[in-house]
């Protein structure tokens, strides 16, 4: 390695191992690439993947809705704004497209265990044409007696005839992008809801008794202070949810916010150095009352909630993808889909899925899979990777000894285990265990780095 690749993998040798244990953030989501298939062999490769009769496995489906009423500063997936006439129109080719692969040997070949609406906004989409779409979901798709089903959504959208189309048509799990308690906040980023308005808007969607509810907050906002983020996760004590992610703010190269940022529009966001300090003092807080760990950045208040999505894709198992812009993984081939309302129409028009790009995932990748598994969980147990892949692996102990000394692990009789240092950095991490493990396993080595914590 370079001294500029290693001080990316390994870290460097800070007092503050919080906030210095790396320059900075360098990923959104750890993962080593894959080899391209090429174009004139997506059509044929997902029908063979279809008509594949595999094992029984825990597998989940992803459903992409493409459609916001408002675009927020902070966001990287607004594709389009909502419009009435065409997301009918798109509702339509989406149930076609669920509909295509309905009777196929990998559906058949056992339960999907959680269904996904993501976007965009899904709770944007008029009550009938979101009953419409989650009839066809449980039509085509054969899911398992404990599914789970969750719709992500806004809190401008919880009003009685949305809620109760998504109730009665099968949502079990409704998502909802608080991002911040504070009107100034919010306000900042577009949205509009001051605080009392969302917390009455939660109880009334709990009032249903029929849904796990979670929020997501995110911290390092611009004119999110301390004592703003303090306030935020004080609420999460008595506000009515089951469970809340908190993530840190990433800001993309180029950008809206950052844009608004350099013209003067909003303040500066968080500092890495800041978020960090934020992430610990939620961990304290929350670890101090009775909230259970999920995940590195989610808590369940109740036990309603499952995560059962987050928790299997993570692992990375099979994601079926639908929906213009939707991505997923079967069978050791990643794949989305054409991001454009338009040509995604057309593809299903043609009889064909509307594949924009499809990756051979490396042979090592169950590896890569168990790696995030075990991380997403707070530890590294090297002896269990080891065992399943072959004592190569074991060559990571002196990462981890390098990452103990650095206090980002403690070493336990089993398992290193994150310390919160660990876990505010864990996606750095977990890309540098899995580009490791490449290099060792595979012999080809790549330090890999996103234009993303524009804030420094």
């Amino acid at each position: 390695m370079s001294p500029d690749q290693y001080a990316l993998t390994v870290g460097t040798a800070a007092e503050e191992s919080l906030v210095e244990a790396f320059v900075k953030r360098r990923v959104v989501h750890a993962g080593v690439r894959g080899k391209p298939i090429m174009p004139g062999e997506w059509q044929a490769t997902w029908q063979s993947l279809l008509g594949q009769n595999q094992k029984p496995e825990q597998r989940v489906a992803y459903i992409h809705i493409p459609f916001c009423r408002h675009r927020c500063l902070y966001c990287g997936f607004f594709q389009n704004y909502s419009a009435e006439e065409l997301e009918a129109v798109y509702i339509d080719h989406l149930i076609k497209e669920l509909q295509m692969s309905r009777d196929s040997a990998y559906l058949a070949s056992g339960p999907v265990n959680a269904v996904f609406i993501g976007g965009g906004t899904p709770s944007t989409l008029a009550p009938q044409q979101v009953a419409r779409l989650l009839d066809a979901i449980r039509d085509c798709l054969p899911l398992a007696n404990d599914y789970e089903l969750t719709l992500e959504g806004r809190v401008n959208d919880l009003v009685p005839a949305k809620m109760e189309a998504w109730l009665d048509h099968g949502v079990n799990r409704v998502s909802i992008g608080v991002q911040s308690f504070n009107p100034e906040v919010r306000r900042g980023v577009g949205r509009l809801d001051d605080t009392q308005t969302i917390l009455k808007r939660l109880e009334l969607l709990t009032s249903y008794n029929q849904a796990a509810v979670i929020i997501d907050l995110i911290y390092g906002l611009p004119n999110q202070t301390n004592q703003v983020w303090a306030d935020d996760v004080n609420l999460l004590k008595t506000a009515a949810i089951d469970g809340m992610d908190l993530y840190q703010l990433n800001i993309y190269e180029d950008s809206a916010l950052q844009q608004a940022i350099n013209a003067g529009k909003l303040p500066p966001a968080a500092t890495t150095a800041q978020q960090a300090q934020m992430f610990a003092a939620a961990e304290a807080e929350l670890s101090a009352h009775v909230f259970s760990r999920l995940s590195i950045c989610h808590w369940r208040k109740t036990h309603r909630e499952r995560s059962i999505y987050n928790t299997l894709t993570k692992a990375g198992h099979s994601v079926i993808p639908f929906g213009a812009g939707a991505g997923g993984n079967i069978g050791g081939v990643a794949m989305f889909l054409n991001r454009d309302v338009g040509n995604y129409i057309k593809s299903i028009e043609q009889g064909h899925k509307p594949v924009a790009g499809m990756l051979l995932q490396p042979v090592d990748s169950g590896l890569h899979n168990m790696v995030i598994g075990q991380l997403e969980r707070g530890y590294l147990q090297l002896s269990a990777l080891a065992a399943c892949y072959g004592p190569a692996v074991l060559e990571l102990e002196s990462l981890l000894e390098i990452w103990q000394g650095r206090g980002l692990l403690e070493f336990g009789p089993a398992v290193a285990r994150l310390t919160v240092a660990g876990q505010f950095w864990y996606m750095n991490i977990a890309q540098s265990v899995l580009e490791c493990l490449h290099a060792l396993l595979d012999g080809e080595h790549s330090v890999e780095v996103q234009p993303i914590a524009a804030q420094g």
